[in-house]
């Protein structure tokens, strides 16, 4: 049995809390910029969001058909522990984020004495909802708590396994 094994959920576990806290950074700048009404750029804010999404691999039924047993015989004689562990290290899962700005639309509000104010009156407004990010950040915060809990049950599991 091959180490790497061991430790294949704290490393799950780990993408999952590298995501979440890029989550929780994104809320954390689209909160503190709630009412910058000019960045660099000249324009307001623009809200951050983090995308989410599992790398492309191949099917669990296409690795199972170019396995090198075939499947030909189901006796657990026949198979050898380096085709199997070679198999599934290929299904390792993962996580890929990303930081991208939301291209919603600026609130407008209607503020003449602004300096900001365009020719109308109207100041345009960073698109940031503070009640939908804090819903998000506790979102996060809840899956930052699971994959935590998910790496001490690994933990104890690999220290009990060690311990036979």
């Amino acid at each position: 049995m091959k180490i790497d094994k061991l430790f294949a959920g704290l490393k799950i576990s780990a993408l999952g809390l590298s995501a979440q806290r890029k989550k929780l950074n994104a809320i954390a700048s689209n909160i503190a910029n709630v009412e910058t009404v000019k960045t660099e750029r000249g324009e307001p804010y623009r809200r951050k969001v983090v995308v989410m999404e599992a790398p492309k691999q191949q099917s669990f039924a296409r690795a199972l058909n170019s396995a090198e047993s075939g499947l030909a015989v189901t006796h657990p004689a026949h198979f050898t522990s380096s085709t199997i562990l070679s198999e599934t290290q290929n299904l390792t899962p993962g996580v890929i984020s990303k930081e991208v700005e939301d291209p919603t639309d600026f609130k407008l509000v209607y503020d003449p004495a602004n300096p900001e104010a365009d020719e109308n009156g109207y100041v345009r407004l960073p698109n940031v909802n503070i009640v939908a990010e804090m819903v998000e950040m506790v979102n996060a915060t809840r899956a930052y708590e699971a994959n935590i809990t998910a790496v001490n049950a690994a933990k104890t599991m690999t220290r009990d396994a060690l311990e036979i």
